[in-house]
């Protein structure tokens, strides 16, 4: 359908608009393009003097890709950034969806849900450097140090609280009126919530996942400093590409796409649900 105010704005406001997302786009694109370059090239041409355009005046080959691709630590990197962020995710989704739906209907006494929320939404705000040492010696005494598990239980702390605020504004907008009908036919409220109000929220369902997972798989201040060797991810695989020579560029390029291209693909695949989901509880405060 098309946008009745931009048909009747006037060109040069358009070409404005244009401009500036042109701009914004070519600004965004400029790491990925580097990346993508500097991944063809070898030390040599990286680092190749009197280059007109250093961009296009090299030889693409794929010695890096095939090398990186071949490392079994960037497998492992890979591997544990897969598991983390997906088993992570279910469970902040398991254990933070229904406490939204709880704050969206009900009230807790002399604490209203918006104070909870505020709480919840308090603690999203909080530098993830600040609580860094005492994560670190609570995984420390625990033996959790290097181990997926630690990792999981890190990534669920610091996301719980985005599902919680993100759902109870989605639950908000699902009608009363249908689960109210749905009760007086004898329904429970599990029932309720698990096939009236699940269904009716899973556009910002799939859309808090997605942020969730990605949230997991970008995290790299707890990854670097919890592990080191079996539970290592891609972030702290990438912040390793320098050694005693400098950074390699050429293999940070090839694992920075590596890194980036999971997310990419999935926001291809929910994009029709990111419109929707992310434009829930935007009226209701």
């Amino acid at each position: 359908m098309e946008n009745v105010l931009w048909r009747n704005s006037k060109w040069a406001s358009k070409g404005i608009v244009i401009t500036i997302a042109g701009l914004a786009a070519i600004w965004v694109m400029i790491p990925f393009l580097w990346a993508v370059d500097n991944s063809l090239k070898s030390d040599a041409d990286i680092f190749k003097p009197g280059a007109i355009i250093p961009f296009l005046q090299f030889t693409p080959r794929l010695d890096v890709w095939i090398k990186v691709l071949g490392d079994p630590q960037l497998q492992k990197g890979l591997c544990n950034s897969a598991l983390v962020g997906v088993i992570s995710t279910i469970l902040v989704l398991l254990i933070g969806t229904p406490a939204a739906y709880s704050l969206a209907r009900f009230e807790f006494g002399r604490v209203s849900s918006k104070d909870v929320t505020l709480w919840f939404l308090s603690q999203r705000m909080l530098p993830p450097v600040v609580v860094l040492s005492p994560f670190y010696i609570l995984l420390a005494e625990s033996g959790l140090i290097d181990t997926q598990l630690g990792l999981i239980l890190l990534y669920i702390t610091f996301n719980l609280n985005f599902c919680v605020v993100i759902m109870r504004d989605i639950f908000r907008d699902v009608s009363k009126e249908v689960e109210e009908a749905a009760r007086i036919e004898g329904a429970s409220l599990w029932q309720v919530f698990w096939m009236i109000a699940l269904p009716l929220s899973l556009d910002g369902l799939i859309v808090t996942a997605f942020i969730v997972f990605a949230f997991c798989w970008n995290e790299a201040l707890f990854a670097s400093a919890v592990t080191s060797q079996q539970a290592v991810t891609m972030p702290e695989f990438i912040l390793a590409s320098r050694n005693t020579q400098g950074i390699q560029f050429n293999f940070a390029a090839v694992n920075t796409i590596l890194a980036i291209a999971p997310p990419v693909f999935l926001s291809l695949v929910v994009q029709r649900y990111l419109a929707r989901g992310l434009s829930f509880g935007a009226v209701k405060a």
